[in-house]
């Protein structure tokens, strides 16, 4: 390459400390994202994974009528596209649901937990690219 050994010499050393310090990076910020990624998320995670529904107004088994929102925690961003393009089934789901219930199944955080639970388990049914993590009641009034 050129004729004096010691340029030569340090042209090699100086490419081999930059492949070094390029790998290092490299290597840093993947274990660093891995060790993020165990963790719980964070809320600007979950809010890159939630689906809110619109608000869906239908009669209790009880004729009662109930206006309730909610909002669905997904675990990817594949789950969460697949999630805005069954909007219809979801809601289809949520109204199920919600037909076959009483005023009274709405009474304490138990009846509200189980109906989150069901609404989880139905639609995790119809889900193919991911799997639903949480379901948030977020309005709820029943008249």
């Amino acid at each position: 390459m050129f004729r004096n050994k010691l340029v030569n010499i340090m042209l090699v050393i100086l490419g081999a400390l930059t492949v070094a310090g390029v790998l290092t990076i490299v290597i840093y910020t993947q274990l660093a994202e891995e060790t993020h990624a165990e963790g719980k998320p964070g809320i600007e995670e979950i809010l890159k994974v939630t689906v809110e529904t619109d608000e869906i107004i239908t009669n209790l088994l009880s004729s009662h009528i109930i206006r309730t929102q909610f909002v669905i925690q997904l675990d990817n961003r594949n789950a969460k596209s697949e999630l805005e393009k069954r909007d219809f089934q979801v809601e289809n789901i949520i109204i199920r649901e919600l037909s076959d219930m009483k005023e009274s199944d709405f009474q304490g955080s138990e009846g509200i937990a189980s109906l989150e639970k069901q609404i989880k388990d139905k639609v995790n049914e119809i889900m193919q690219d991911g799997t639903v993590e949480e379901v948030y009641l977020k309005q709820r009034v029943i008249q």
